[in-house]
């Protein structure tokens, strides 16, 4: 297996000018032309360094399988894409292979836009589902059926300087950050950090802005580890236990009320405070890795804190599925299967960005386990909040943006936990009102 691919500042310039250039025409990437190989048509949404790295993916797997040849177009990320993704699905002239959230397998009209996995094809290739997280391989299904094959989990994690916390006496002789466990010893920890920072704020994350989605992040992976659900599991019925729910948003309005947070930041500004040393934390998901890296800021990174009993932490994945075709080449569908198995079998190279394998053979590699910090996190792959299978909810969601803004008021101190959670309760019933403008249906 090769080792992770090097990426530097000007690949990574470069790549991106090159990834955003495709991505706003639609282009394609080829890697490698002859009519005598086996054409592989592949769409995806990755673009800055996850594209830079999936496209040198594609190019070794070239190297490796020179009977196949991979076209790889990216496409805009969000809704565009699974706008695109379905309306090609429905007319059953789409791509062989397809990048796709996890969390959108439920609303995009399984049986009908996506072509279930051929388990034994997979096999063949040399993939097993035993070898999977177990709770993202339950996700890939959808009544059972096996719709998407996983290759990472991309969960909420935290970030911190190592020069501010060594700084505050939060570092143990190992240099890494002292776990914390419960409330209390999160607030402790945060209050030496606002101190040795001469009393800014030492949290980031994406508090405030249109279409803000960090409240709900946040509140997603504090609230799951008491136990509390959404939905009824089959997501019909709003389960929220007001309790487990209200425990959570206090804590993030605590954190606005005592200054231990900046309430005021978005998403990009959460960004720039922590990689410039304005704020000794940041809660994001994992892939600032790059970013952070190529900008010299001193950090390392855990696993999202334990504060209310379990461990969990928000995510979703990246997962390979098979968007609907209405014949398949034989020997197209057996080279992506091949492609894909490679793919998830060197997700070490893949884990360079930040996001954590889901194949689970590769959290005992040497390469990967070389990777710091991204290795540091591994262990909440099998602890990931994933979101409830319905058709609203997943990457770029109503359900996070309407939770995004029933929530952002209450860090600032603008509304009460409780009216948060009401706000947040009545725009679940309306979106569970709402059709599902992809219903399931077999073929």
């Amino acid at each position: 297996m090769q080792g992770p691919p090097h990426v530097s500042r000007r690949t990574l310039l470069g790549g991106s000018l090159a990834l955003a250039g495709a991505a706003a025409a639609g282009c394609a990437l080829p890697v490698g032309l002859g009519s005598s190989r086996t054409h592989v048509q592949y769409w995806h949404f990755l673009g800055a360094s996850d594209g830079i790295i999936m496209n040198q993916m594609v190019q070794a797997f070239a190297r490796t399988a020179p009977d196949i040849y991979v076209e790889e177009n990216v496409l805009a990320w969000g809704e565009p894409y699974y706008t695109k993704i379905a309306m090609a699905g429905s007319g059953g002239r789409s791509p062989d292979l397809a990048t796709f959230h996890l969390a959108r397998l439920a609303g995009i009209g399984a049986g009908a836009i996506l072509d279930p996995i051929d388990v034994k094809l997979m096999e063949e290739a040399g993939l097993r589902g035993s070898d999977f997280s177990p709770p993202i391989w339950e996700r890939a299904h959808l009544d059972g059926v096996l719709y998407a094959i996983p290759l990472d989990a991309h969960p909420m994690v935290q970030y911190y300087n190592t020069d501010l916390c060594a700084k505050a006496g939060l570092l143990g002789s190992d240099g890494k950050l002292l776990p914390t466990k419960g409330e209390d010893e999160l607030l402790a920890m945060l209050r030496k950090a606002k101190d040795a920072m001469g009393g800014k704020p030492p949290l980031a994350f994406d508090a405030l802005g249109l279409g803000t989605v960090g409240p709900w992040r946040v509140w997603w992976s504090l609230y799951p580890q008491s136990g509390g659900t959404l939905l009824s599991p089959d997501g019909t019925r709003i389960t929220i236990d007001d309790d487990k729910a209200l425990a959570a948003l206090r804590l993030m309005a605590r954190l606005g009320s005592e200054g231990l947070c900046d309430w005021r930041t978005d998403y990009g500004a959460s960004v720039a405070n922590f990689t410039n040393g304005e704020a000794a934390f940041l809660w994001n998901g994992d892939w600032e890795v790059t970013g952070l890296k190529e900008r010299k800021t001193p950090f390392s990174m855990a696993r999202f804190p334990s504060v209310f009993g379990g461990a969990s932490a928000q995510a979703d994945c990246h997962a390979f599925v098979l968007p609907h075709q209405r014949d398949r080449d034989p020997e197209v569908e057996r080279a992506v299967y091949r492609f894909i198995a490679y793919l998830v079998k060197n997700s070490a190279d893949w884990a360079v960005a930040g996001h954590v394998p889901a194949y689970l053979p590769t959290l005992d590699q040497p390469d990967y386990l070389a990777l710091h910090p991204q290795s540091e996190y591994r262990s909440v792959v099998t602890e990931v909040a994933l979101d409830p299978q319905v058709w609203f909810t997943g990457s770029a969601s109503r359900l996070w943006i309407e939770f995004g803004e029933a929530f952002s008021p209450v860090i600032s101190g603008q509304r009460s936990p409780e009216d948060g959670l009401a706000a947040a309760k009545a725009s679940l019933a309306r979106l569970l009102a709402a059709p599902n403008p992809f219903p399931r249906q077999e073929r």
